[in-house]
């Protein structure tokens, strides 16, 4: 099952709704008749002006449907795109992302930046770059994009031109999966946790602190043997990394407790 989301072609929002069925977060057929009826009504704001036409489908989305920031937004829920669709209560990345869809219905191109800890929107009108905050549909300006990545990483962190490169699906649905994953670990919900890890790992194979983090949720679910393969996969491939003594110290332990078991 979990190749079969990951190797069939991907699209939105039938994939990440595919996903959150398979983690058993949400209802997937409950999401498109949602999504169907959204992407429906949109279509009714479609003005011949494209400035016009994008106002208008923000005002839409937040003053008229009331999409906003969920309150536990550190939540799967928040994190959830399907939950997004049908409670119209999300975060950064899931209210980005149903925006970006609404407004492909009006031909209109918005793409998401993922910044450190946070997704914002950008849509370019002739030579009119706008950027978009989807918690509120505000706009924000380059210096305003700066003080979030700033507020993230620390006030000496530099504005990198990546941040401004539009995110692929893959990465769009690795960000949503990242967070789906934390929420999960933030409600106990170790297995879900341990399967967004296992996705993560198919996509990115070689980011060895998904490796770190699977020992981590491993161990809670009691795999001591699990996790002890995972630490040590990493001390193995990351001889300099600044924490490899701290895993080798948990390895040490972990392996003690499996001494135990036996």
């Amino acid at each position: 099952m979990t190749n079969l989301i990951l190797n069939e072609a991907l699209s939105l929002p039938e994939s990440a709704f595919d996903i959150s069925e398979h983690l058993g977060f949400s209802d997937k057929e409950a999401a498109k008749w949602a999504w169907y009826e959204l992407a429906g009504s949109v279509l009714s704001h479609y003005l011949v002006d494209r400035e016009a036409r994008l106002d208008a489908l923000l005002k839409w989305f937040y003053q008229d449907l009331g999409f906003c920031a969920r309150e536990s937004y550190f939540s799967t829920e928040a994190a959830d795109l399907a939950s997004c669709i049908t409670t119209r209560q999300g975060n950064s990345t899931t209210l980005a992302t149903v925006l970006m869809l609404l407004g492909k219905q009006l031909d209109l191109v918005l793409q998401p930046l993922l910044l450190p800890g946070t997704t914002v929107l950008s849509c370019r009108i002739d030579d009119n770059v706008r950027y978009i905050d989807p918690l509120t549909g505000q706009p924000l300006t380059r210096h305003q994009l700066h003080v979030l990545v700033r507020g993230e990483l620390g006030n000496g962190a530099p504005f990198k031109p990546r941040y401004l490169k539009p995110a692929s699906l893959k990465r769009l649905l690795s960000r949503m999966l990242h967070e789906l994953k934390a929420g999960a670990i933030l409600a106990s919900q170790f297995e879900s946790a341990m399967e967004c890890c296992n996705l993560l790992l198919q996509w990115h194979e070689d980011d060895l602190n998904l490796n770190r983090e699977r020992a981590f949720i491993a161990q809670q679910l009691g795999c001591i043997s699990v996790a002890a393969a995972d630490l040590r996969h990493f001390v193995d491939n990351s001889p300099h990394d600044p924490v490899t003594e701290l895993v080798k110290l948990q390895l040490k332990e972990l392996n003690d407790e499996v001494e135990v078991y036996h």
